[in-house]
């Protein structure tokens, strides 16, 4: 089993920043961090999720979404505000937090604990009660542009998210000429290579052990099935 604490994850290389345009908008879009934060005392918050704890089951049961979103989310949250506290980072929004220290060995845990915020209120929102189904029409004409069809993204969604040797994540990305499908270690994100995020699949360990054991493909197909969110994904696009 994967070592699964926000303080123990281990970040391979990534690209230098390549630009903050790709992440300025996904701010507005998930609607939890704005453009500019006042210093405090805890500069990152633990965002409220989208819906009730109990609302994703069965395909995630609330006793997960207590355990993922209540103990490893906040730890990721707790650990950043220590970790940067009375620094200079402190007052940075958290995507330019992330583009500023990507790539610096020195400051891995620092980017580690920021980038796993980051990914789980974007996977938190990439997620909904009674999802799936068809996307929006303008998303569903770029994805069959991009794969051939709905179905054929879902599978390579699907295939991203079992191929993940590990922690990480499955993505799908717009890199401002089509949608693609891409993969990423522990906390690694697109923004660091200048992609911009549509949505995302978690597949940490402790994303579906609870309810899934290791059978990580059950979690995989039942959240493409049953709850990704097509629209918060094309509210990113647009």
């Amino acid at each position: 089993m994967t070592q699964d604490h926000p303080e123990g994850t281990m970040r391979i290389g990534r690209r230098e920043f390549l630009g903050v345009a790709a992440g300025a908008t996904l701010s507005l879009a998930m609607g939890v961090w704005p453009a500019a934060r006042a210093a405090t005392a805890e500069p990152n918050k633990l965002p409220p999720l989208p819906y009730d704890e109990q609302a994703l089951a069965p395909v995630i049961s609330a006793k997960t979404i207590e355990f993922h979103y209540g103990k490893h989310h906040k730890g990721y949250v707790d650990n950043l505000n220590k970790l940067i506290a009375g620094t200079d980072l402190a007052d940075l929004p958290l995507e330019r937090l992330i583009l500023s220290i990507a790539g610096k060995p020195e400051k891995a845990a620092i980017f580690n604990n920021a980038a796993q915020v980051w990914n789980h209120t974007f996977y938190w929102n990439s997620l909904k009660p009674n999802g799936g189904g068809e996307p929006p029409v303008v998303l569903k004409e770029r994805i069959v542009n991009a794969f051939g069809s709905v179905d054929a993204c879902k599978k390579e969604l699907a295939a991203a998210a079992l191929g993940q040797f590990g922690s990480g994540w499955a993505w799908l990305v717009w890199d401002q000429k089509t949608l693609k499908v891409m993969k990423t270690a522990n906390a690694d994100l697109p923004l660091t290579a200048g992609l911009k995020p549509l949505l995302t699949i978690d597949v940490w360990e402790h994303a579906y052990y609870l309810d899934y054991q290791n059978r990580r493909a059950d979690y995989v197909q039942a959240v493409l099935d049953r709850l990704i969110n097509w629209e918060f994904a094309a509210k990113n696009l647009a």
